[in-house]
């Protein structure tokens, strides 16, 4: 049996639980750990990103949630350079997921392999490129702390945050994996590099091109407060706690939702290829680097982010020299390519210039305006104010391409259903396209989240998942070092 060494569960119930299911695992991993090494477990928290989502990558503020939901990870280390990774099915349903390999597969000869390759490695079977957002947390600190791990691993993840919901699942474990690592390994890294690190990971090696909105709320988020970000490229400002009145819920639309899918890369795109476009008109120095696809921009007015223009020198000096759409073929034999170096530009694609430039741009105005009436809150009267910034920020991913059937029919019914049933506002949560919508409502308003999931049922015969709840992240978690009775 495992009994904690060192650490603490805060009370958290889920880690309570973890333990008891390390001290009962079922029996095709029952011998998974040696039993003869410490288990270091890390616990970090999905969230629900209230205001600011994909305007993150632009630099905008953002206001996200860490939800009740968490992924636990429990590492043990071995003698021999391989890794061992097993991933629970949720609620224990289903089939687990397992990976196995050698530390060695990160080296060419006497060279670390680059990420391209890395995420190359991982894509080539389907069934196996989830562990990459595990595994390559190893070849990270690799690359870029040296790290040389003369010893292997295994990583038994358990998840209760849902998958494809739109509720920041892939950097909760992320930043579960990496806090154990950094804890068993005995690294010396804060926590603000732990999420930027994960981040590199899932942009360079899964292929996702996330912002870190979601990796810095599951390694700093405060239980039922508002972390206040600003993706510059990712400053702590605080946080804000919610009022007493209000409350927050997510409802899963039940359409699924990936950062690695077109709809959010090409939205990514078009905005960088918008801050280029802008960039020139402005008469900002442009050059080309040697990275094929890259420009570099020399930005003293907007310090190199696009959130930084606001919106009325925005639609006065800039907006009527972008195009509604433009091709990549256009774009990159007039202007060669973007500063952003986690995706290119598609000479084949066509990218909604236009709106996914002037979004962030809105979008960072509105968030400011959200934080600043939250931090002067003076009653309820003012809830419908934050509701309209929330239905205006929906309305914004929908024009961007980033809407989907299921979240505009839920965002709809809370609107229909209004102030009388104390529901303020709605919006997709995430990078769009499918997943969940956040809800801001009054307290006592769970009967109208209950009503609201009844007619989404009737219409489309999905019974969604309600998400509620808060909790701290990876960092307020700290580790927990478990050893044998």
């Amino acid at each position: 049996m495992y009994r904690i060494i060192s650490g603490s569960i805060h009370g958290f119930a889920d880690a309570s639980e973890f333990i008891e299911l390390l001290n009962n695992l079922p029996g095709e991993l029952e011998y998974f750990f040696g039993g003869s090494e410490e288990l270091f477990v890390s616990r970090a928290p999905g969230r629900l990103d209230l205001m600011g989502g994909i305007a993150d990558y632009s630099g905008s503020l953002v206001l996200p949630l860490p939800i009740a939901a968490a992924t636990h990870v429990a590492l043990e280390l071995h003698d021999e350079r391989t890794i061992s990774i097993v991933s629970l099915p949720a609620g224990r349903k289903g089939s687990l997921r397992s990976f196995d390999m050698s530390l060695a597969d990160f080296q060419d000869v006497d060279n670390l392999i680059d990420y391209a390759t890395a995420r190359s490695m991982f894509q080539r079977e389907f069934e196996h490129h989830w562990a990459a957002y595990v595994a390559g947390a190893f070849l990270v600190l690799m690359r870029e702390r040296g790290c040389e791990f003369k010893r292997g691993a295994r990583i038994l993840i358990s998840s209760a945050v849902p998958e494809g919901k739109g509720v920041g699942s892939s950097a909760a474990l992320e930043v579960a994996v990496m806090q154990a690592m950094v804890a068993a390994y005995e690294i010396d890294i804060s926590t603000t590099e732990i999420a930027f690190l994960c981040q590199k990971a899932e942009n360079l090696i899964v292929g996702a091109p996330c912002g870190i909105l979601d990796q810095m709320t599951a390694a700093f988020g405060e239980a039922d407060r508002l972390l206040e970000l600003l993706c510059q490229p990712g400053e702590l400002q605080g946080s804000i706690r919610l009022p007493d009145e209000l409350a927050i819920w997510g409802i899963d639309s039940g359409i699924r939702h990936s950062v690695s899918g077109a709809d959010y890369g090409t939205v990514r795109t078009a905005a960088f290829m918008g801050y280029r476009m802008i960039a020139e008109t402005a008469g900002l120095a442009c050059h080309e680097t040697e990275t094929r696809g890259l420009v570099r921009i020399s930005d003293d007015r907007w310090q190199g982010y696009l959130a930084n223009i606001r919106p009325y020198e925005f639609e006065r000096d800039y907006a009527a020299h972008l195009p509604e759409a433009m091709s990549g073929e256009g774009f990159l034999k007039r202007y060669k390519g973007t500063s952003d170096s986690v995706t290119c530009v598609r000479a084949d694609w066509s990218y909604p210039t236009l709106q996914a430039t002037r979004h962030p741009i809105y979008e960072h105005a509105r968030v400011k305006s959200f934080a600043e009436t939250l931090k002067n809150w003076r009653g309820i009267a003012q809830a419908e104010e934050l509701g309209e910034l929330m239905y205006q920020s929906h309305a914004s991913y929908s024009a961007c391409g980033l809407g989907s059937p299921g979240t505009n029919e839920l965002v709809a019914l809370v609107r229909e259903s209004g102030v009388e049933a104390g529901l303020y506002g709605a919006r997709i949560t995430g990078g769009g396209s499918g997943g969940t919508v956040a809800v801001l409502g009054h307290r006592d308003a769970g009967p109208s989240i209950n009503a609201i999931i009844e007619r989404y049922t009737e219409t489309t015969g999905y019974q969604s998942m309600v998400i509620s709840g808060s909790s701290p992240g990876a960092g307020v978690f700290g580790n927990l070092r478990l050893g044998r009775n």
